[in-house]
């Protein structure tokens, strides 16, 4: 079926809507989705320009949310008119995935970033030739094909157009903190950059019962909402010193967990140099940057840890309906962080994403949809 896509045609290429694109028949195990709205996460960005192997043209979008039309002959939990949140892919058979661990599957990068479905067909086609997919999702689209394990059903009552980001932005934040730290009650922990990651990650270490939440930023209107959203603590770092602010913040420990979604080298340097005895600091940005660590110096008689973080280490089945649980009870106000957009002002509102003038946009691709229909 002919649907309309936001297609990159090549490296650095803006997003161009087209209508002409053709979605792959479904397949056994196979959901239709129509698109409701869909995050802009930096991601795909960094896909759009480049900084990740991939064929082009592409049809990107990993935060989607939407409303089942069809469903295959071996799907079993999902019905027509059905409501969910699109996510990554695991394949559910290697090793990781039957650990409970989707998100180290060992099939992850061939079943998300490798442009096409897991079994090795196109996801999309245009004019006859393949258009490449991200994360078997591709959500800039009006419609897309996606397999059971990438959705997740979400009760009808809530507005779809805010909720596509917890399938990837909010769910990485708030994961590596539930998930991967699962720092103590009374512990401190510090959030660099105050984004839609970071703020999730922020969020959940209230929720954690962390004694002291420190956002760290270089933009004071963020700061501004991280303490709206909870945290104790800021640190500009137009005017303070980081490492000494979470020292001073922490009686000179340090901070027990620290979680980078900046990227930028010193940054990440400076929270080794700012984490206290035996502390552990969890990068999780996309980047290209690399950090020089000596590791007797800088980690081995402090006992520091350093760990990379893939997603929040979440299954998207089990945290997602947390974090909704945690959304109602007015523990975590991701919306906060969101402004909406039209499909047709993709280009514009990925220029707000990456300039910083927008946390979280959300594009919405049915402008008809009414909430609690």
């Amino acid at each position: 079926m002919k649907i309309t896509a936001a297609v990159v045609d090549q490296m650095g290429s803006d997003f161009e809507l087209r209508d002409d694109v053709e979605l792959a028949p479904m397949q056994a195990d196979d959901l239709q989705i129509h698109m409701v709205a869909s995050g802009i996460c930096h991601s795909d960005e960094a896909l759009r320009k480049g900084d990740a192997t991939i064929d082009y043209p592409i049809v990107l979008g990993h935060e989607g949310a939407g409303i089942v039309e069809k469903v295959g002959p071996e799907v079993k939990n999902f019905k027509p008119g059905d409501h969910v949140i699109l996510s990554f892919y695991g394949c559910g058979n290697c090793i990781n995935c039957l650990k409970g661990m989707p998100t180290k599957c060992l099939n992850y990068a061939a079943n998300n970033l490798s442009g096409v479905r897991p079994d090795g067909s196109a996801h999309f086609t245009e004019n006859g030739k393949p258009v490449a997919d991200m994360f078997d999702q591709s959500s800039f689209t009006t419609t897309t094909v996606v397999r059971e394990r990438n959705a997740v059903k979400v009760p009808k009552e809530l507005d779809l157009r805010k909720l596509g980001p917890l399938g990837c932005g909010y769910v990485t934040g708030s994961g590596t903190v539930f998930n991967t730290l699962k720092p103590e009650p009374g512990s401190t922990i510090a959030v660099t950059g105050t984004g839609a990651v970071g703020l999730a990650a922020m969020m959940a270490g209230k929720i954690s019962g962390c004694l002291k939440v420190i956002a760290v930023d270089r933009m004071p209107e963020r700061l501004a909402l991280a303490k709206e959203l909870g945290a104790t603590d800021t640190v500009d770092t137009t005017k303070e010193d980081m490492v000494k602010a979470i020292q001073d913040l922490t009686d000179g420990k340090g901070a027990d967990y620290i979680v980078d979604t900046t990227g930028v080298t010193k940054v990440e340097e400076d929270a080794v140099a700012a984490l206290a005895q035996g502390g552990t600091l969890a990068a999780i940005a996309v980047t290209a940057n690399h950090i020089d660590i000596n590791t007797w110096d800088d980690l081995c008689p402090a006992d520091k840890t350093i760990v990379g973080v893939n997603m929040g280490d979440s299954i998207p089945q089990v945290d997602i309906p947390r974090l909704i649980k945690f959304y109602q009870a007015g523990q975590f106000d991701f919306d906060k962080t969101e402004k909406f957009y039209s499909f047709a002002q993709i280009n514009e509102a990925n220029a707000d994403s990456v300039s910083g003038k927008t946390i979280k946009p959300v594009l919405i691709i049915d402008p008809d949809y009414e909430p609690g229909k």
